[in-house]
């Protein structure tokens, strides 16, 4: 595998991330939403990305859902999968910034660990941690999989919040209260993008 990985190489491209974040209009950049199962990370991500593409700016939302249907179709929900299911993640957004795109990216992702990790590899400028602050006992009577029901039940394990732990950001560059109207707080990420000069109008 080490002879192998020596014949790798990174090769660069005459066509540059900022050329292309001139020819979008804006930056790329990664907002990672976080919370729990049922506390709105998809549909707040998902407002947002509507409110974005109606300004004409270039988006891409990676759903938790969505991506374990292809990408990470052979991983199951151990410590050790969920930790390279949000590598693997990682490492698309990672492309799709360079590609000069602004990704939402909705996933429990539940341990302070590999968010770092995956803040670290992209680069503190353009990863945009979203805490979406909604407490259990809302998200559970929210449960629009029957997921939190499961867990209860003891029909399905290692769940986020019931029986695996969720370890909540200490420093989210946004805190949300996900009580309030989708509308609210997407107006809320909106001025957050235009304060880091992600966005211009």
């Amino acid at each position: 595998m080490a002879d192998h990985d020596e014949h790798i190489i990174w090769h660069a491209h005459l066509v540059t991330r900022a050329g292309r974040e001139a020819r979008h209009g804006h930056k790329g950049a990664v907002l990672w939403f976080t919370g729990l199962s049922g506390s709105g990370k998809s549909t707040v991500a998902g407002a947002l990305e509507q409110a974005l593409h109606q300004r004409g700016v270039s988006t891409y939302l990676l759903d938790g859902d969505n991506v374990r249907h292809g990408l990470c179709r052979d991983l199951g929900f151990s410590d050790s999968d969920r930790k390279e299911n949000i590598r693997r993640v990682g490492e698309v957004a990672k492309l799709m910034v360079d590609a000069g795109l602004i990704v939402l990216t909705a996933f429990i992702s539940p341990h302070r660990e590999e968010r770092q990790m995956v803040r670290t590899m992209l680069g503190v400028e353009c990863f945009i941690e979203v805490y979406v602050d909604t407490p259990l006992a809302i998200c559970e009577s929210r449960d629009p999989k029957g997921l939190y029901k499961k867990a209860r039940s003891g029909e399905l394990k290692n769940f986020t919040g019931i029986d695996s732990i969720y370890e909540a950001p200490l420093a989210p560059e946004i805190h949300l209260d996900g009580q309030q109207l989708v509308t609210i707080l997407t107006l809320q990420l909106l001025d957050l993008l235009h304060k880091h000069d992600i966005i211009s109008s």
